[in-house]
């Protein structure tokens, strides 16, 4: 029999020498919450000196998928509980930080979660089966061994929520080939097996029906044992084979990426089709989703959560993230109304300005 315990909306079980992580939120998807988050933090560091632990491994309760992220509709409703914060990013042209928020705080819990995933001393084995979006990605694809299977659909959906790629997620994709990564990071796109290990987000692919007698093998064998017997093949990527993409999304600017979309379209109707979905999305969020891909490339993982942090207390401030969050989530009338409306009007020191940390917020680790 193994040792379980239930903390909130995520279980923990060790099972023969495996430590099981199930988030336990079926019905939300498994969006993470800050306690679930604690919970998982506090967990891990047990784990990493249990030596009856020798590998960990994380899954989603229910059929429908991992984790659908972290829960947005729970901050929505929390900012705009604020009467006395006025909607307003920077309504007189300088930094306005009138309200703290319980959400930073879940946001720093989260991150700090992340960065103990990608330093886990033990193999962090992570079922990237069904849906993993946002905050999904950042409890998985962080780890050691990341298995997606037949029914992935995973990818980081934040631009369409007023938002950009967090949980370290610029780190990852700007790791990706040649310009994949910001393609999947602007459109938010929804991305099969194939695509997902093309992007360098998982390491294995499985079908979902041996998902079970993995699980039994591990408690075991060690995962490096165990998965080169399991795996099969995902395919091919589209993502690939879509010679499009290196050109479209090597300019410098958002303006530029649209220009050359649009140009060859003709011969590609994907570049198209991914113009159509940018031109959806938040113009701030897509600059701002820009600059820190790029700038990712040459940061390590804490930097690039430091800046997710930063960007997280600005942009919570913000009237598209609120408006993204109300279109898609709450009303779902799917028609947000973003300000500024157009890449034009998104100046250089509002995107500054977002990159700029408010004072007495910032995210430290333990070891700092």
């Amino acid at each position: 029999m193994g040792r379980e315990t239930y903390t909130g909306d995520v279980a923990f079980e060790v099972r023969g020498h495996l430590g099981i992580i199930t988030l336990n939120r079926p019905k939300a998807l498994n969006a993470l919450t800050k306690l679930m988050c604690e919970s998982v933090l506090i967990q891990l560091q047990d784990w990493a000196d249990d030596d009856d632990v020798a590998q960990v491994l994380v899954r989603g309760a229910g059929d429908r998928g991992l984790c659908a992220g972290g829960d947005v509709v729970g901050i929505y409703r929390e900012i705009t509980s604020h009467s006395d914060d006025g909607g307003e990013l920077f309504p007189d042209g300088t930094p306005g930080y009138r309200t703290d928020y319980d959400s930073e705080e879940f946001w720093r819990t989260e991150y700090r979660m992340n960065q103990l995933i990608a330093r886990y001393p033990k193999p962090y084995v992570a079922l990237m089966d069904g849906v993993v979006l946002g905050g999904g990605i950042g409890i998985s694809a962080h780890g050691s061994h990341r298995i997606v299977t037949e029914r992935t659909k995973a990818g980081m959906p934040e631009t369409t929520i007023g938002f950009t790629p967090d949980v370290g997620g610029a780190h990852l994709l700007s790791g990706a080939p040649l310009g994949t990564g910001l393609h999947a990071g602007m459109t938010g796109a929804h991305l099969g097996a194939a695509d997902v290990l093309h992007l360098g987000l998982a390491d294995a692919h499985m079908e979902s029906v041996q998902l079970e007698s993995l699980i039994d093998e591990l408690t075991r064998r060690p995962v490096d044992e165990v998965l080169p017997e399991m795996r099969t093949e995902a395919g091919e990527s589209a993502l690939a084979a879509a010679q499009w993409i290196p050109e479209a999304y090597s300019a410098d600017t958002v303006e530029e990426i649209l220009s050359r979309l649009d140009a060859t379209a003709e011969a590609h109707p994907e570049a198209g089709e991914a113009a159509a979905t940018l031109r959806t999305k938040s113009p701030t969020s897509l600059k701002v989703t820009l600059r820190s891909l790029r700038a990712a490339q040459g940061q390590s993982l804490e930097e690039v959560l430091r800046t997710d942090y930063t960007l997280g207390v600005n942009l919570m401030r913000s009237r598209d993230f609120r408006e993204g969050i109300r279109a898609q989530l709450v009303d779902k009338d799917r028609d947000p109304r973003w300000t500024p409306a157009t890449l034009q009007e998104v100046d250089e020191d509002l995107v500054e300005r977002l990159f700029t940390p408010a004072p007495g917020k910032t995210l430290t680790f333990d070891e700092e």
